[in-house]
């Protein structure tokens, strides 16, 4: 498994580098020097989303174990940071604020079905965030046949969104311990499978408690949108202002593109192809679009780094305060 996620590692980053080539790696720094200060400006604006996004996260857990806002930031950074900077397949950081939680007095039940209900959150409003960009995509002439595949692939994702929704609702959890259980046969799984069945129940009555799920949804929507205020300011300082509507596709297209790979770490590679490829719809050139991609990265190891290392802060003083 990990050499597989080093092979993809290497041939995602051969194709960034390939790409930087293709533009030119002159054009590509001459982009990013005019941009200049504002970068700070735009890993300034990433606190919105994280703020946002956190709200959705807290309406999602029971409100008798609902710990305070300020004290679930820190997970929810952490949980970005591993997402975006190890290869965990963009979930590794779920499993982490999940952990965080529990440490901070949070059963662990309510943690895991949080998390589960946000990241159920996330889906359905990214599918809507991403039919909207594929609305705005073919308001572009020879945008046709990318928005056809666009579309193909947001089809094919929301299938297997409404998979996952309905597993859930069929005892996912329990059906997966059980699984498990017959390959690895040590210790006794009764506690395992008793956890997953708790936790399949949680999972259900968060989902029950629609006027909360509702609320959390819009907020995460609203998540969405300031990603997109994100990509306009870091277009502006790139001397290539464009309007809302080329903003909304070119955020809402290129978070599906990076969600589509997964597998890749960081989706690197494919994430700055998509941009090139997006932006070049929306009238921008090439290299625009792969500085843009660029600035991003730039943004999620100034503000990932920290992260990564808040997060083994807390884990270091968890393990001596239980052998102390």
């Amino acid at each position: 498994m990990k050499r597989a996620v080093a092979v993809l590692w290497l041939v995602g980053l051969a194709i960034a580098v390939a790409l930087v080539v293709w533009q030119g790696a002159a054009e590509i720094w001459a982009a990013l020097s005019r941009a200049g200060w504002g970068l700070l400006a735009v890993c300034a604006f990433y606190p919105i989303a994280l703020v946002v996004d956190t709200e959705c996260w807290r309406l999602l857990l029971p409100a008798a174990s609902r710990p305070s806002f300020a004290s679930m930031l820190a997970p929810r950074w952490i949980c970005d940071a591993v997402n975006g900077l190890l290869p965990s397949l963009q979930v590794g950081g779920d499993f982490v604020r999940a952990r965080l939680l529990t440490l901070r007095g949070v059963p662990g039940v309510d943690a895991g079905a949080g998390v589960v209900a946000d990241i159920t959150a996330g889906i359905v409003t990214e599918i809507l965030f991403t039919l909207m960009g594929i609305g705005l995509l073919l308001r572009h002439d020879g945008a046709g046949r990318t928005a056809f595949v666009a579309l193909a692939g947001l089809l094919l994702f929301t299938a297997l969104a409404l998979s996952f929704y309905l597993a859930q609702h069929g005892g996912f959890f329990r059906r997966a311990s059980r699984l498990l259980e017959r390959f690895i046969r040590v210790g006794d799984w009764e506690p395992v499978v008793g956890g997953a069945e708790a936790l399949d129940a949680a999972v259900i009555a968060t989902y029950k408690r629609r006027p909360e799920f509702v609320r959390a949804s819009l907020w995460r929507m609203a998540g969405w949108f300031a990603g997109a205020l994100e990509v306009w300011l870091a277009l502006y300082f790139l001397g290539h202002p464009v309007g809302l509507g080329d903003t909304l596709m070119l955020e809402s297209l290129g978070q599906a593109v990076r969600h589509a790979a997964f597998v890749i770490p960081g989706a690197l590679g494919v994430q700055e192809g998509g941009f090139v490829l997006l932006g070049t719809a929306a009238g921008l050139g090439p290299e625009t679009g792969l500085a843009l991609s660029l600035i991003k990265r730039i943004r999620e190891l100034l503000l990932g780094l920290p992260g990564l290392l808040a997060w083994q802060a807390i884990e270091g003083r968890h393990f001596f305060r239980r052998r102390a």
